[in-house]
């Protein structure tokens, strides 16, 4: 996947300017910088989440297996099946925990059960939570805990076999615990997925990530390997975030 010279704008803000930016296959790409700076507006770009939002306009290209997803000819929900999204909050629907991961599965028409009870049971375990909720599928998914919630609505997402997750501070409302096992989770799931992260924690940043982005003013100011931004940061403004001197 690639961002080329890519502008969103809401009426005249522009919130992500003129950002070029590849997202290399089997890395977790970490999005980091002070709030309002654009990285959850870039985030949401890469699956057209923005085209629901009133009055915002996107330029530039996102490149996804050749095609870009802005092109008139293509369809968004198929972007969306493709390029997956796990939001900030924890959003189950009031629906059994079966029916929360099988909905996107109905949404592409799926109507084979066997295959439906295959694949939400593949999603569960991906998103390592089989072993929780095994014998309780029937349950409402707002009976589980908030972590619990988390990585149902991950798996919600994996169940339709996307080739890219966004997840935009998945974490931030959950306690320690349940942090580390999302961590974990983002961590094997590289190993199938390609991972987009949009993070507050630069500690979170640092232990999840192979490749970071630092965001500022809707700018890319540098992109490189993570342990590199992290301690031979070629940009001033991002030493300065990176040292807590503003952010």
């Amino acid at each position: 996947m690639r961002a080329v010279d890519l502008c969103v704008r809401y009426g005249v803000k522009e919130a992500v300017d003129h950002v070029s930016l590849d997202v290399l296959p089997n890395r977790v790409l970490a999005l980091i910088g002070p709030s309002g700076c654009g990285k959850s507006t870039f985030l949401r770009a890469l699956n057209r989440m923005n085209d629901m939002v009133e009055g915002v306009r996107v330029t530039g290209q996102v490149m996804l297996d050749g095609q870009d997803i802005y092109d008139p000819t293509v369809d968004p929900v198929l972007v969306r099946r493709q390029v997956g999204m796990v939001f900030q909050r924890s959003n189950p629907f009031p629906k059994s925990i079966f029916e929360n991961v099988a909905f996107g599965l109905r949404i592409a028409g799926v109507k084979d059960r066997h295959r439906m009870i295959s694949s939400v049971e593949r999603a569960l375990h991906q998103a390592a939570l089989w072993d929780e909720v095994k014998d309780r599928l029937d349950e409402s998914g707002l009976s589980l805990s908030g972590g619990q919630q988390q990585r149902l609505c991950i798996a919600r997402a994996l169940a339709v076999e996307p080739d890219v997750l966004l997840m935009d501070e998945p974490a931030s409302a959950l306690d320690p615990i349940a942090t580390a096992k999302i961590e974990d989770l983002v961590s094997e799931l590289r190993e199938v997925l390609t991972i987009v992260i949009v993070t507050h924690n630069m500690q979170q940043a640092a232990r999840v990530s192979q490749r970071t982005a630092f965001f500022y003013m809707g700018r890319l100011v540098e992109v490189g390997d993570t342990s590199t931004i992290f301690t031979r940061p070629k940009q001033q403004e991002t030493e300065d975030y990176i040292t807590g001197r503003f952010g």
